[in-house]
């Protein structure tokens, strides 16, 4: 599959998603990593907003946003980054959180899910599951209105995919859940593996790395960090699968997109041909990302 041309030139500057020798990443290197980001001012601007406000859910910290100057209650969006588990913050994704307030007309609760390796595996899930449980339990303080959607990238899509079957399983209805590029099944065997390995962005071995950090030693086949692995998808929101043409995750997300569709749930897959995992965060370099979040915010509408 040819590369785009703004893939192919963004990878003659980033051939590698981490870009550093993975032996050398101590737990003081990724802390620095983290205070450092290099592409900030390529993930769009920071629109003012009439509400942004920084609150927990339960003790995992959230940053709410609404685009519009009234009070009624609205559909809440909420938001799950990605970084592989270990990296992306609100704070990193603050330009995507008010993007999405701006495009779809929700309420946007992005999440600061606690990160690998310090918090392995549960923490992320239990945060991302402890934020939607409190949006259902206090709609007045999200200025809720009960038509709730999950978006994640990469990392955030595992959480969300989780975290739509937590809620399918304790009875709560979700008007959607959007996957982009997600990470949904670690034995990493695919075809895109193999055809992306390396130098299209996000190597297989990097891939590899943030499972490790994540999982720490946890059964891979736990569909907690591998929701391809869960027996039945029968009943869960419907859906909205994203993938990159170029990615070792492309193929994982188009199976979950076929045995959704499979179970009989509504479900859209798109692959954004000739792309490389992360563009959808990085709409000054890739035009691509901004047809993905109109055509994200569209099928968000729709559905809340």
């Amino acid at each position: 599959m040819p590369l785009h041309p703004q893939a192919r030139e963004y990878l003659t500057d980033y051939p590698s998603d981490l870009n550093t020798d993975l032996a050398e990443l101590d737990l003081e290197r990724i802390q620095e990593m983290r205070a450092h980001d290099g592409l900030a001012a390529q993930r769009g601007p920071l629109p003012q907003l009439p509400h942004v406000r920084d609150e927990t859910a339960e003790g995992v910290p959230v940053r709410i946003y609404r685009a519009d100057r009234g009070d009624e209650p609205l559909p809440v969006v909420v938001y799950f980054h990605g970084g592989g588990w270990v990296f992306g913050s609100v704070r990193r994704n603050d330009a995507l959180g008010r993007d999405l307030a701006i495009r779809t007309g929700a309420v946007v609760v992005s999440v600061d899910y606690r990160l690998a390796p310090e918090h392995p595996f549960p923490a992320a899930a239990d945060d991302a599951w402890t934020v939607l449980r409190d949006i259902f339990a206090r709609p007045a303080f999200y200025q809720s209105n009960g038509s709730i959607a999950l978006v994640g990238d990469s990392a955030g899509g595992n959480l969300a995919a989780v975290a739509a079957w937590q809620a399918r399983d304790a009875g709560l209805r979700l008007a959607h859940q959007v996957l982009i590029y997600p990470v949904l099944d670690t034995r990493q065997d695919t075809p895109s593996y193999t055809e992306f390995a390396k130098g299209f962005g996000l190597d297989a071995e990097e891939m590899a790395w943030f499972v490790r950090q994540y999982a720490a030693g946890a059964d891979l086949a736990d569909p907690r960090l591998s929701p391809l692995r869960l027996p039945s998808l029968a009943g869960l929101a419907p859906a909205t699968v994203l993938t990159a043409g170029c990615d070792v995750l492309r193929d994982e997300g188009e199976r979950y997109g076929e045995r959704l569709a499979e179970a009989g749930v509504p479900v859209e897959v798109r692959r954004f041909e000739g792309a490389v995992h992360s563009f959808f965060g990085l709409p000054r370099l890739f035009d691509q990302a901004v047809e993905a979040r109109d055509y994200v915010a569209a099928r968000l509408r729709a559905s809340l």
